[in-house]
């Protein structure tokens, strides 16, 4: 993959900085335990949306935010950091196409990472 199209993907930066104080082993294991609670995260988002509650939509993108950025998955976490600003005027007409472009990306997005992590390990 192009590193333009990785570094789209990726927070390379926060990545080398991450694999220089911690190694890229030992965040490869947060990354598995992100794996593991993506699905119940991108849920969450999910069942908000179908129950019409805005709160908890934010809500849950804040904390689907903060976890994206964490290990490192740059794309994910700009469209939940939309997706949390319910106030915003574009909100009412975008939050739909944030969702789903996190529900599209998230699987693929965290494929790259642990591969881009692997090849550091």
């Amino acid at each position: 993959m192009a590193t333009a199209e990785i570094e789209s993907i990726l927070d390379l930066n926060t990545l080398e900085q991450y694999c220089s104080a911690i190694g890229a082993g030992t965040l490869l294991k947060s990354v598995v335990l992100f794996e593991q609670l993506m699905p119940e995260y991108v849920g969450n988002l999910v069942n908000a949306k179908e129950a019409q509650d805005k709160d908890t939509l934010c809500s849950e993108a804040h904390k689907f935010k903060g976890a994206a950025g964490s290990v490192g998955l740059k794309r994910i976490q700009q469209f939940a950091q939309l997706l949390q600003h319910g106030e915003e005027a574009a909100w009412a007409t975008e939050h739909d196409v944030w969702l789903q472009a996190i529900v599209e990306h998230a699987s693929q997005d965290l494929a790259e990472l642990k591969q881009y992590l692997e090849s550091k390990a």
